[in-house]
């Protein structure tokens, strides 16, 4: 990308972007920032306990990922964030109106099995199904691609990296 963008990395629960966002900001030569580290401790709780979040519980967070990104237009970043429903990304489009979103898709028995294997993440895979009915897929006019989850995590990184790189041409 000649101009550093953010790169809002979206997805359900299980799908890699707590991995492969730094694996992508590293790629990109830019700055990782944690999605999950911009939600208030109440929305943390709810989810550990397997209750779902609500429009009211994700806006504080929306709105300080997108202050993030708004602070880093220009230079370049990148920020994890599920970003389920098109109101969430046009509510970072709002902070940062440059934001590139990439989307990790996958099939749902491997993400439902990347979620069961990982250990201390507060999101159990109970919610895997609010996740799935909540998502709304990038629209044809909103600046981003998809991206398949399928193998490890340096491939699909390249993939992220390559199908980056193809957007901004």
């Amino acid at each position: 990308m000649s101009t550093p963008r953010v790169v809002v990395l979206m997805g359900v629960a299980g799908t890699g972007k707590t991995t492969i966002g730094p694996l992508l900001a590293a790629g990109l030569g830019v700055p990782y920032a944690e999605g999950d580290d911009f939600h208030p401790p109440a929305n943390i709780a709810k989810m550990s306990a397997g209750t779902p979040l609500d429009d009211d519980d994700r806006w504080p967070w929306l709105d300080a990922i997108g202050q993030w990104a708004h602070g880093r237009e220009g230079l370049g970043g990148v920020v994890s964030s599920s970003a389920l429903k098109r109101v969430y990304r046009d509510r970072l489009r709002a902070e940062a109106p440059g934001v590139l979103f990439l989307h990790l898709t996958g099939d749902r028995a491997l993400i439902e099995q990347r979620m069961s294997e990982r250990k201390g993440h507060f999101m159990p895979t109970a919610l895997l199904d609010s996740q799935f009915a909540t998502l709304q897929p990038l629209g044809a006019d909103e600046a981003g691609v998809a991206v398949d989850i399928a193998g490890t995590p340096h491939d699909i990184t390249e993939r992220a990296v390559a199908a980056l790189r193809r957007y901004e041409k």
